[in-house]
């Protein structure tokens, strides 16, 4: 089995961020979004991926190859944005077997050695999450085996509260790009983009059958407060808390997780606050918040703040969304 991974957007909503920061480098609970992902590949067993990219091309190609060697890695980009679809489709000249597609936006509590155990009979798998605000989605619509039947788009009507998470198997790959060329030889969808979802509908037209299977968490990293509450699932269920060494007066609500080398003085964290190596916080109150490597902050009070690598912040309190390199100076 090979594996596409789609991560060529720019990441709009998690700017400043993403200025220099691709969206899938970005740090929760941690580590990077996307090295969740790639730890539960290598568990799996894959040895093959193939990166689509795009924004920041550079800096995905240097981090895979640095933390994860062991991965024969392909790095195709995709140079006009045109959709899902036109995304997986630069992957054809690498997939000569079954295929996992995962895109990154998310992580996700899922089984994926389900692929090794699929039954005969099944094209492939969709995995999704059964959610009360199906409007906001992409929902599946299955028959009465649980395969689907097909997908619609932010629904006005409750016909299917399974929300489609970005996440597929498809054992029938031939079939798979037969699929994607009709839907890039058609007319583009919303936002003049080809739809991946667009292809499982062909290959259903034709008789295949995508078993829809649910996961027992979704949470989504592509906005600052959607990417703080995943950082609160990760600390309190993941094993990612870690409460700090050390450090003067220090009052801890935990979930934390504050890295090794912080300097902690006059300081109350927590809860749901991730602190990276090299960062200094003095007389300092913060709640719901990431603050990157080596930042300093200083008589302040944060919540429900992201904060990057190299900040400086002093005299401050309220919300926050700092870039790398920057500096937030309250006071006179």
């Amino acid at each position: 089995m090979k594996v596409i991974i789609p991560l060529a957007g720019k990441g709009t909503r998690l700017r400043p961020h993403t200025h220099v920061t691709p969206k899938p480098l970005l740090r929760v609970g941690g580590k990077p979004v996307m090295s969740y992902i790639l730890d539960d590949l290598r568990e799996l067993g894959v040895s093959e991926i193939v990166f689509i990219t795009g924004h920041l091309k550079e800096k995905i190609e240097e981090y895979v190859r640095t933390a994860y060697p062991e991965f024969t890695s392909h790095f195709v980009e995709q140079k006009v944005q045109d959709g899902t679809a036109g995304a997986v489709r630069l992957a054809r000249p690498y997939i000569d077997e079954d295929v996992l597609i995962i895109f990154v936006d998310t992580i996700f509590d899922a089984d994926l050695s389900l692929v090794q155990r699929l039954p005969e009979g099944l094209a492939g798998v969709i995995w999704a999450k059964e959610v009360e605000d199906y409007q906001r989605f992409g929902v599946i619509v299955t028959d009465s085996d649980g395969n689907m039947k097909r997908i619609v788009e932010k629904p006005k009507d409750p016909i299917s509260k399974l929300a489609n998470i970005g996440l597929y198997y498809i054992r029938d790959h031939a079939l798979l790009f037969e699929g994607i060329e009709n839907t890039c030889k058609g007319p583009r969808g919303p936002g003049a983009e080809y739809y991946l979802t667009d292809a499982f509908q062909y290959m259903i037209d034709r008789g295949a059958k995508i078993r829809v299977e649910p996961v027992e968490g979704w949470y989504d990293a592509g906005q600052v407060d959607t990417l703080l509450e995943t950082n609160r699932h990760l600390l309190e269920n993941a094993g990612r808390a870690l409460d700090p060494e050390g450090g003067t007066n220090v009052r801890v609500h935990r979930p934390v997780r504050v890295a090794e080398g912080v300097t902690l003085e006059n300081v109350e964290i927590g809860p749901n606050v991730t602190i990276e190596s090299g960062s200094v916080l003095r007389n300092v109150r913060v709640t719901d918040a990431i603050i990157g490597a080596k930042t300093t902050i200083e008589d302040a009070t944060l919540r429900r703040s992201l904060i990057g690598d190299h900040v400086k912040i002093r005299a401050f309190s309220g919300e926050a969304n700092v870039g790398d390199h920057s500096e937030l100076l309250g006071g006179s």
